[in-house]
């Protein structure tokens, strides 16, 4: 428990260090929401890598999918790496991060709204973002409540209250380059974590032949005919499985939060680097975490799933490691937490602040008031958060993949086909925006309160965001074929910024 204790008060105390010294670079609105658009590839990557990984993928989706599919859970890590970070850095990237800088544009909404010209569209984008993206902050508490319950025997209303006053002190002082420091060294502690602990598992359980071996011994009632089913290439519902890596993959794509990284990275090297580096980073901390719960149902016998959900599932395969073992993935999921917290709070302060409050109610807002009211949200954001968690945890509403897959559907269905097609697309309309984010949003509340309505299939908030991810794509340049689109005059305005001419030196352009 003193090893315990000495970790958790190292960790806090390092976070807010980098928090206070990061004030300097939070002194406009530039520097606190993009770090003044100069942060480099190792910080970017590893930004982006730890708000997409957090205590929601290791406790609760890794637990849940690697109970339902067992190792063929494998396939959602290895999806995240290639689909989540590789291709989503060298598709969105670059032009995100031209394009942004040339609307002038610090969020998502804002983006819309200079990219179409419609502050009604900026307005409509910021309260989507704003509404759902606080059940998936509620989520990240659930997870660490789980497992600090398990280490430190303390009250769940500790854990929430800890983790989000420390998480508000770091990130109101320091804005994203404190943010950013303080995610390189999580990941860092993640990458270490998640290695150390599937090699003490696989241990545990006699070695990978033997834990594989294991695996293909167990059965299901629901699968009474696929004798190994988990141990197999696809396991034993490779349908469901498939909606699960389009979610959790091509997801990160619309996401305000993950995009808003692109926006503040450096220069063309730095992404170049910041692309091997996300899926490195990817591809170890999500393959890892769903190659873990891939062997969860070699502990049947100590899980009760139908009592207490599928949260318990990865807590349960680590109480059995060493003190120091459990101090480091305590520290481990901490860090995926805040760090993914960190990221939400920042997105929704700024897009609330900028793109709401700022357009439609104070329009002669001062930069410093500005700061303010971000600073001011964020504390209300984190407290919002914290009571719905515990509201949640209290309800029926138990598993942490639910929230997050009705946040990540309406999210990233509502935005991921606007924005990659403004980007590339020169007619697109706004009238497509407005119906894909509004069928999206549609669609996902449906979905969490009439789900009988819908088809067997998409009756799970996992495959109806899935399917509303699709069909943005679809919707889009349908919509797009009968509604008015934008002047060529201000078309070829905004996409000059890719056509602009930069001179370089010799040393990094061969002459013909």
């Amino acid at each position: 428990m003193a090893l315990k204790i000495i970790m958790l008060v190292v960790f806090f105390g390092s976070m807010i260090a980098i928090g206070l010294y990061c004030r300097k670079n939070a002194t406009d609105v530039q520097g606190f929401v993009l770090g003044g658009r100069s942060v480099g590839p190792w910080l970017t990557a590893f930004a982006y890598g730890t708000s997409y990984f957090s205590a929601v993928v290791f406790i609760g989706y890794a637990g849940q999918f690697g109970w339902k599919y067992g190792i063929a859970a494998t396939w959602i890590g290895l999806g995240n790496a290639f689909i989540g970070s590789m291709l989503a850095w060298v598709v969105l990237g670059r032009r995100t991060r031209i394009m942004s800088q040339h609307l002038q544009s610090a969020t998502m909404p804002e983006f819309f709204g200079k990219r179409f010209d419609s502050n009604p569209l900026k307005v409509l984008s910021s309260a989507i973002i704003f509404v759902f993206l606080i059940p998936y902050t509620a989520s990240l508490y659930n997870g660490l409540s789980r497992l600090f319950s398990m280490a430190f025997n303390i009250d769940y209303s500790v854990c929430i209250l800890l983790m989000a006053v420390l998480t508000a002190i770091y990130v109101i002082a320091g804005g994203y380059m404190a943010t950013a420091i303080n995610d390189f060294i999580q990941g860092i502690i993640m990458l270490i974590g998640i290695v150390a602990v599937v090699l003490a598992v696989l241990k545990t359980n006699g070695g990978f032949s033997e834990a594989l071996k294991g695996l293909s011994q167990v059965t299901d009632a629901a699968y009474p005919d696929m004798q190994g089913a988990f141990a197999s290439f696809f396991g034993p519902d490779p349908v469901n499985l498939l909606g699960v890596v389009i979610l959790t993959s091509l997801g990160t794509w619309g996401l305000p939060q993950m995009v808003q990284k692109f926006y503040a990275i450096k220069d063309e090297s730095a992404i170049k680097k910041g692309t091997i580096i996300s899926t490195l980073f990817a591809l170890i901390i999500a393959g890892g975490s769903y190659f873990l719960g891939g062997f969860a149902r070699l502990y049947s016998d100590k899980v009760d799933i139908a009592a207490n959900g599928y949260d318990t599932v990865i807590p349960t395969m680590l109480s059995e490691l060493s003190p120091i073992l459990i101090a480091i993935v305590v520290v481990l999921v901490l860090s995926a937490s805040m760090s993914t917290l960190s990221s939400l709070v920042i997105a929704s302060s700024s897009t609330l602040t900028l793109d709401f409050l700022k357009t439609a109610f104070f329009k002669r807002m001062s930069e410093k008031q500005q700061l303010l009211i971000m600073r001011i949200l964020i504390a209300v954001f984190i407290a919002i958060s914290a009571i719905i968690a515990i509201f949640q945890y209290k309800s029926s509403v138990t598993f942490i993949a639910q929230l997050m897959g009705i946040s990540w559907g309406a999210l990233a269905g509502a935005f991921l086909a606007p924005f990659l097609y403004s980007l590339y697309a020169k007619w697109v309309t706004k009238a497509s925006v407005y119906v894909c984010s509004l069928f999206s949003v549609v669609l996902m509340l449906a979905n969490m309160l009439v789900p009988q309505a819908f088809p067997a299939l998409l009756r799970s908030p996992l495959n109806a965001g899935s399917f509303a991810m699709l069909a943005g794509l679809v919707i889009v340049p349908v919509v797009s074929l009968f509604t008015k689109k934008q002047s060529s005059e201000r078309i070829g305005e905004i996409f000059s910024c890719y056509d602009a001419t930069v001179e370089v030196s010799v040393k990094r352009a061969l002459s013909k």
